[in-house]
């Protein structure tokens, strides 16, 4: 019995690192959140042209995926550095709809 506790435990200690890996390296989530309001938002609320967006949109291996990919248009991030990107995602990631502290960004 005490060998299949020791398996359950590492397993659960594989999937938490597996889904640290996820996430991005080195983004503020807390500077993400100032900047998703200051410069996403407008575009992704009830009733605006990029339809709404929240952290609970994706789950975080979507987010990764999205900026990963970047298919976001250029275009309305020509003013957000590489880091400022960083730190929207992992904003967006920490509080995606399958993490431990999913949230909106209201």
């Amino acid at each position: 019995m005490k060998l299949l506790g020791k398996i359950i435990v590492t397993l659960a200690l594989l999937a938490f690192t597996a889904n640290l890996a996820l996430a991005i390296e080195g983004g503020n989530p807390k500077k993400g959140k100032y900047l998703f309001k200051k410069n996403c938002k407008v575009c992704h609320e009830d009733g605006a042209a990029g339809g709404k967006i929240t952290p609970l949109s994706k789950t975080m291996k979507q987010w990764d995926r999205f900026f990963d990919k970047k298919k976001h248009d250029p275009a309305a991030w020509k003013d957000i550095n590489d880091k400022q990107l960083k730190d929207i995602n992992q904003f967006l990631f920490n509080h995606a709809k399958d993490s431990d502290q999913p949230q909106t960004c209201g």
